[in-house]
């Protein structure tokens, strides 16, 4: 694993807490390597706007309420566009990319809520795959640049963690409008649909700010 994709990681899941400082020569001992590779990461991952530059080092960024509210507003607008741009311009093997993509999210959402045989984290994955398959099938080839700038954000990807078992089939179930509108070609409707499952998700992170916001500062009072 490089040294980018270590501290992405460690953002995404939690490990690096929001407002966490970080310094290059830390980070290199923790990795064991130079402090080269782990400057060329930080550059990046500030130019993705996970990290915020200190007088001295670097902090894991913060995000407010606001910030959520807006992320998600640029989110069903870009997605929606895809999904809506995939109806039109899908060919056979894109549909076959986004049935592959759902089967696994299917298979991975029911044998974790069944036996917890599969993990948070391959639902997260099979998502991202549905998701990246759409992008795919809309044959716009800038539009993936941006839709990554306001997924890959560590609420965005811990709100799996808060959906129960109804939320996960409710998600499911909005796949499958997805998917089945891009089959039919309806444009308008896989866009709605793309719509709502975006929105979806940010209804449960907003309603877990307050939750997030007391860990950090148990956390900070332990």
């Amino acid at each position: 694993m490089s040294a980018y994709e270590f501290i992405k990681d460690a953002i995404l899941t939690g490990k690096f807490e929001p407002g966490l400082r970080l310094t290059e020569e830390s980070l290199a001992k923790e990795l064991n390597i130079s402090r080269t590779p782990v400057r060329e990461a930080i550059k990046q991952l500030e130019s993705e706007g996970l990290i915020i530059s200190l007088k001295r080092g670097v902090s894991v960024r913060q995000f407010t309420q606001e910030d959520i509210r807006q992320i998600y507003d640029l989110r069903t607008l870009l997605e929606g566009y895809a999904a809506g741009q995939a109806a039109i311009h899908r060919n056979d093997e894109n549909i076959a990319k986004i049935k592959e993509a759902n089967l696994f999210y299917e298979k991975a959402i029911e044998s974790y809520i069944e036996n917890k045989s599969s993990t948070i984290e391959q639902i997260v994955h099979a998502n991202q795959q549905f998701h990246e398959a759409i992008v795919t099938a809309s044959k716009n080839e800038h539009i993936y640049f941006h839709i990554s700038k306001v997924v890959v954000v560590p609420l965005v990807f811990r709100s799996f963690y808060w959906y129960d078992s109804s939320k996960l089939r409710r998600s499911l179930d909005t796949h499958k409008t997805i998917l089945d509108a891009i089959v039919q070609r309806d444009s308008d409707r896989a866009k709605i649909a793309m719509h709502e499952h975006v929105y979806q998700g940010r209804d449960i992170v907003m309603a877990h700010l307050e939750d997030i916001k007391n860990e950090y500062v148990m956390k900070e009072d332990a």
